[in-house]
């Protein structure tokens, strides 16, 4: 299998995406006026403890409060005692934040729609292999290294190389085969690193950040590199010469794979990846079987419908169904990458009478979905061929990165029809002819509605001033909206 990552760098923004067999997995969108927060360290202030939701806000420097939940609270060492002596006795957020209480505080997820970022104390910062928690003990190891002898052996080395109370760590997919002075190297620059944020701590002012996440071009480098990656092509030469630096200091193995693009062909035009991002903004998605799926995204969940479209099978219904919904499992896990979908996603496969052929597209799924690098969990095929899945969401989709709602219809996705917008119009002026005195009236409105006024509706009209005994006169405003309009008493 092929694979490639892209980093395309212009003055105002980067982009990185994950190329397999020239088909688009994942893309990456960080803006220079908005970089993405996760990861980043502040020094923050609790503006509200809020014990009925044992949460608390605290102010970080954003246009909104960020939220603090009780469980991503570290409780400091010396507070354990207590807990000790009552181990089933869980802390309240009012026995462990005070308002005005200055603390350092972690990205967890950042500002969505009308939500301020996720926050915990429990600090950590990340390396290539290693992901370092000062405040926690204990060594755990990246579920995606399935060797057990190699999980064993990981360990191992960390142990050998870690003083006593020294932490705790996670062993990163990337430290698979990787040997004991790799991750030497890597403890000693996680050392130096933390020892810097501990200087700096006292220096800096409450909604400053302490520590800033690498750029997008570098984080693509450190966390989507891979052994099966076969090359890493950049467009901007100044990025090229950083990315150089930071793989032959951090990820030799890395560094030779890397390459400055210079061709003629934008970069994200040479596997149709400005095309695939265009398509990933869509509601519908073509299937090559001639079905489709149709996404609806909202702030509570996202739906995937499935359905057969112009595909008419070749022996029975039964399977042109199970033939479109195996070919379905596979686009939707590809899709929910590209657009990073997260929360909670709903699947309405064609119903399939056949459970044989439910439990084969759930393990299709669940297959498919094995490539993703978000957590998800899936959940059984329903009697009406829905599965629900979950799917962690750090950061926005790249609808939301990409667009805003609709100024016509405030992202409802619809607009009243003409029709309904001059029957409101003719119950407005009867409203306004009852409560004041005027010689007539102006309607000011978009022009289809007026078109319809002077034209379908104009009985309608000549009735209507008749029944107040006052002349109403229309003037079309280019600038409204379908749903805009005023009447005007003159």
């Amino acid at each position: 299998m092929s694979s490639e990552i892209l980093i395309n760098v212009t003055p105002s923004e980067t982009r990185a995406a994950v190329v397999e067999n020239g088909l688009l997995q994942e893309v990456f969108i960080e803006r220079n006026e908005y970089r993405g927060l996760v990861g980043n360290i502040y020094k923050g202030k609790v503006c509200r403890v809020l014990p009925g939701m044992q949460a608390a806000f605290v102010e970080i420097g954003l246009a909104r409060a960020a939220f603090l939940h009780v469980s991503d609270i570290s409780i400091p060492k010396g507070q354990t005692g207590d807990l000790k002596e009552a181990p089933n006795v869980e802390p309240t957020i009012s026995s462990l934040l005070r308002e005005g209480q200055e603390i350092l505080v972690q990205v967890i997820k950042d500002p969505m729609g009308t939500k301020g970022a996720r926050l915990t104390t429990q600090l950590s910062v990340s390396s290539r292999y290693l992901v370092y928690m000062p405040e926690t003990e204990g060594i755990g190891v990246s579920l995606k290294i399935e060797t057990e002898q190699e999980r064993e052996r990981l360990k191992a080395c960390l142990i050998s190389l870690l003083d006593e109370g020294a932490g705790g760590y996670i062993l990163r997919t990337a430290a698979e085969g990787v040997s004991e002075a790799e991750l030497e190297a890597d403890l000693k620059f996680l050392y130096r690193l933390w020892a810097k944020l501990q200087e700096r701590k006292q220096l800096v002012k409450c909604g400053d950040p302490l520590h800033e996440d690498l750029s997008l071009a570098m984080r693509a480098l450190r966390d989507l590199f891979s052994a099966d990656i076969d090359r890493i092509r950049i467009d901007s030469e100044e990025t090229f010469h950083k990315a150089v630096h930071f793989a032959e200091g951090f990820m030799p193995e890395c560094a030779a794979r890397l390459e400055h693009y210079k061709g003629d062909l934008p970069l994200f035009d040479l596997f149709s990846v400005e095309d695939e991002i265009q398509k990933a903004l869509q509601r519908k998605v073509p299937l090559k079987s001639g079905g489709y799926l149709i996404f609806d995204q909202t702030e509570a969940m996202t739906t995937v419908d499935v359905n057969t479209g112009g595909f008419v099978g070749h022996k029975n219904l039964e399977e042109t169904i199970f033939k479109t919904n195996l070919e379905a499992a596979h686009a939707i896990a590809r899709q929910l990458r590209v657009r990073n979908l997260g929360g909670i996603i709903i699947i309405d496969f064609i119903d399939m009478e056949e459970i044989g052929h439910r439990e084969q597209v759930l393990r299709a799924l669940e297959k498919a979905m094995q490539l993703d690098r978000a957590r998800h969990n899936i959940s059984a095929v329903s009697e009406l061929g829905l599965v629900e899945m979950t799917r962690k969401r750090t950061r926005e989709s790249l609808g939301h990165i990409l667009c805003e709602p609709c100024p016509c219809c405030e992202g409802k996705g619809y607009t009243k029809n003409v029709e309904t917008v001059c029957y409101e119009i003719f119950r407005e002026i009867v409203r306004e002819s009852k409560q004041y005195e005027t010689k007539q009236f102006l309607i000011l409105a978009s022009q289809d509605v007026i078109d319809r006024l002077n034209d379908e509706d104009s009985t309608k009209v000549a009735d209507l001033e008749h029944h107040i005994g006052k002349p109403i006169l229309f003037q079309c405003e280019p600038q409204y909206g379908r749903e805009q309009f005023n009447v005007v008493l003159m």
